[in-house]
């Protein structure tokens, strides 16, 4: 792994714009922009201080290729922890390159993705659940998925892991101690405490696991189908939610013959509605395929939304308990998914039904998805099935794969510590499950780490970053 080199990249995304940022950072950054660099006051970059702009000219021997501001960010007191120089210059795609060409020309190599966070993780600067935290503020795209990726990056997450971690090795080491002097039967390490302890890491752990469940959908959104019979008015709704005409309305029944999905945010937290095909039974070869599909995504989703038409209910005659057994089905075969059950068309039955409905289906919801009467409300209840609490309260939220294993692996050592110390296991085997316990925390933060691990991280990262 090349880490002593000077790497450059675009800082900002690809595309023409007003400004575009070009990031170099290494040993050789200052020294290299220096020569590129013409500043308009005549000083040298290199006798700046650090976190400094400059105005000047990037220029290639006698050519002027662009005005630009240069930030000059001395080690060690940088993001990546080297010498950094950022090129603020105007946004044109052809400006952008020849920058970039004449930085490579000069010396620099093309930055991997993720490069400069790897550095910064490398040189001491983010520990590596910080660093993938980073990743998770540029992708965060609501208000708890930016606000769990903000607290992460502070340290929030590893700060709790690594005191766990320092804790149970100091017990470590005084059972290590133990082991030395095995023949003289001596304990350093008070068992009492140690038990303690362990009660303790395994509380937080249990805490830190359950918390993936939240965190998880936060951070890549709720899926919610919206099912029910044909015309009942589900991409009427959708419409709805999502403030737009993104489903095809008509009175024709069957007219949804594919899944249509589309993502909107509701009290910062994101939603994915997916307008299904109406359950009925059909001949047509394509409705039938979009049926099949209606309970593949009910399947995939983590909240259901049963709609029926509460119009044609009264206007057939047909009766309130044919939904209700409708109803306990979706219940019976999905009895895990929160279930919101909506009679829409409200706007066209009269309060006598509307009562009706009210005292045979419990806690239904009633809509007008045409007129919009009762979509607030319906969203207030889709962000109750989420519990962000601990979003309130500042607790840990973890929201990454890899940490969420690792917490199960050491959480499972630490069980095999506690039955140890419940049963009077020796020393040496009680050591041998602390060192995989600690290990496992050491995954999270980067104290424990390998080339193919860092390698697998890093690569989702976006170029400049």
């Amino acid at each position: 792994m090349i880490i002593n080199d000077t790497i450059v990249a675009l800082a900002t995304p690809s595309g023409a714009g007003a400004i575009a940022i070009i990031r170099l950072s290494g040993k050789d950054a200052i020294k290299l922009a220096e020569k590129q660099f013409k500043s308009v006051s005549g000083k040298l970059l290199g006798k700046q201080k650090t976190h400094t702009i400059h105005l000047g000219h990037i220029i290639d021997e006698t050519k002027t290729m662009d005005e630009v501001l240069v930030s000059v960010f001395k080690n060690p007191n940088s993001y990546t922890g080297e010498d950094v120089v950022e090129i603020s210059c105007h946004g044109s795609n052809y400006i952008q390159q020849e920058i970039i060409q004449l930085f490579l020309r000069k010396g620099c190599r093309m930055a991997n993705a993720g490069e400069f966070t790897l550095r910064a993780f490398l040189n001491g600067k983010l520990d590596l659940s910080q660093a993938e935290a980073v990743a998770d503020l540029i992708a965060s795209d609501n208000e708890a998925s930016h606000q769990i990726a903000m607290q992460q990056m502070r340290g929030g997450f590893s700060s709790e892991i690594a005191k766990l971690r320092e804790e149970l090795l100091n017990f470590a080491s005084l059972i290590e101690l133990e082991l030395d002097f095995a023949e003289e039967d001596v304990e350093f390490a008070d068992r009492t405490q140690f038990k303690d302890l362990i009660e303790r890491i395994t509380f937080v752990l249990k805490r830190l696991i359950d918390s993936f469940a939240v965190g998880n959908v936060i951070k890549n959104g709720i899926p919610v189908a919206i099912v029910g019979e044909p015309n009942v008015g589900k991409s009427t709704l959708l419409n709805a939610l999502l403030n737009e005409e993104r489903a095809i309305v008509s009175d024709i029944a069957g007219t949804t013959r594919d899944t249509i999905e589309d993502e909107i945010t509701i009290g910062g937290i994101g939603f994915r509605f997916i307008d299904t095909a109406g359950i009925r039974n059909t001949k047509d070869v394509v409705e039938s395929i979009g049926i099949k599909k209606t309970f593949e995504k009910i399947e995939q989703a983590q909240v259901v939304i049963y709609l029926f038409d509460a119009e044609s209910i009264f206007a057939q005659k047909s009766s309130v308990e044919s939904i209700a057994v409708e109803i306990e089905k979706i219940k019976n075969k999905h009895p895990q998914k929160p279930l919101v059950v909506i009679a829409n068309k409200i706007d066209a039955i009269s309060e006598k039904e509307l009562n009706v409905l009210k005292v045979s289906i419990d806690d239904i919801k009633l809509i007008s998805a045409k007129t919009k009467k009762g979509v607030e409300d319906l969203k207030i209840a889709l962000t109750n099935f989420v519990n962000t609490g601990a979003l309130r309260n500042d607790e840990t939220i973890v929201t990454n794969t890899r940490h969420y294993d690792a917490l199960l692996k050491a959480f499972e050592e630490i069980q095999k510590v506690q039955h140890g110390l419940e049963t009077g296991l020796s020393g040496d085997l009680l050591a041998i499950d602390i060192r995989q316990a600690l290990y496992h925390f050491g995954e999270i933060t980067g104290e424990i780490t390998n080339e193919d691990l860092l390698g697998n991280i890093f690569a989702n990262f976006c170029i400049g970053k």
